[in-house]
């Protein structure tokens, strides 16, 4: 990755500043040691290289499922004329795109970093999760005004156990393919993954919905579909609520509640470390990055001041999964006076708050 590192590692008198960062090279797995021996790229493996090969496969085959189910759904339903199937149909054709939108983003995540974009391009990750929200979105208008339609038409449809079966393709196919997305999504840290497969599992149950539909009609009440389809768009609605919600949360970097206390509790085992302050984490596509500070004896030389952050690096890439980059500010310990006087002013006019040390 490009380092765009620009602040001196200086020592003054009695106290020493440093900054540690740690990157990632995209274009190779090699580890790399110091004399400390904690150089070396933990979660690469895990949080890079892995994350886009496992989300790739995992849109590639969701792709072609959904595509596979939409197809038999869209046939049945054009010849049996069942508003609930068409509407589980239109749904389950929505996954097509948004599989296929996570899919370019994958790839597009593949790219390395450079002097542009100094993080690489995992946000296009964030970005297929907005598109997703608009494509559920999108499905709900159509199965709507399908539904509404057929209500008001009152056409009963036809080819009820044809209709039948093609639904419960749907219910099978969205089940399977939900728990694999979310599975995978789960062990990449890839939150539109994880919302896809949801997205899945709900199509499963408004598929469910369709079959109840017809099922009604074959009973006697031909206005069961289009109310099943009413029903499903129910559905979709309530996935557009929490879906949006993590992806709106992952855009604006939020980290779950527990990252922060699991970094200052390792960063504390670590001897030598005597206060933690002014972290920050947030995730970038389906990999995180922190940014902390550490204080440490202000007698030491900058070589171990260096060895002790690098140690706090190396337990965290253990401690935390999905870790990808850490930033180490080392601060001299607070006990011996303020070092920070110079930069107060600067952090107040960036509208940064001037935490204390």
């Amino acid at each position: 990755m490009y380092d765009q590192h620009s602040e001196s590692q200086h020592e003054h008198g009695t106290h020493t500043h440093e900054h540690e960062e740690h990157h990632h090279d995209h274009d190779h797995d090699e580890h790399e040691h110091d004399e400390h021996g904690h150089g070396h790229e933990h979660g690469r493996v895990d949080a890079d290289l892995y994350g886009n090969r496992a989300g790739l496969r995992a849109v590639q085959i969701s792709t072609a499922g959904m595509l596979l189910v939409s197809a038999i759904q869209f046939a049945i339903a054009t010849i049996g004329g069942s508003a609930g199937l068409f509407a589980d149909a239109l749904h389950n054709f929505g996954d097509v795109f948004t599989t296929i939108a996570l899919w370019i983003a994958f790839v597009i995540s593949n790219r390395t970093a450079n002097q542009r974009y100094t993080y690489g391009y995992y946000r296009a990750e964030d970005l297929a999760g907005i598109f997703i929200v608009l494509v559920i979105i999108a499905s709900a208008t159509a199965s709507a005004v399908e539904s509404v339609q057929k209500l008001i038409s009152g056409n009963t449809p036809t080819q009820i156990y044809l209709s039948m079966a093609a639904a419960l393709v749907g219910v099978a196919g969205n089940e399977l393919l939900a728990q694999y997305k979310i599975s995978v999504g789960k062990r990449i840290n890839s939150v539109p993954l994880i919302a896809d497969g949801q997205h899945s599992r709900i199509d499963g149950l408004t598929s469910l919905a369709a079959f109840v539909g017809l099922v009604g009609v074959k009973l006697g009440f031909p206005k069961a579909d289009p109310i099943a389809g009413i029903v499903i768009t129910i559905v979709i609605v309530t996935v557009v609520f929490s879906t949006s919600r993590s992806v709106l949360q992952r855009l604006l970097d939020a980290v779950d509640p527990h990252i922060v206390p699991t970094i200052i509790t390792t960063a504390l085992t670590v001897p030598g470390v005597e206060q933690v302050t002014d972290i920050r984490a947030r995730w970038v596509g389906h990999t995180l990055h922190v940014v902390m500070n550490i204080e440490v004896d202000a007698e030491l030389t900058l070589s171990k001041a260096h060895a002790i952050a690098e140690e706090v690096r190396h337990r965290l890439f253990h401690d935390i999964k999905g870790i990808s980059e850490v930033l180490i500010h080392t601060d001299p310990s607070s006990a011996s006076g303020d070092h920070h006087q110079e930069m107060a002013h600067h952090l107040q006019a960036a509208q940064r708050p001037i935490v204390e040390r």
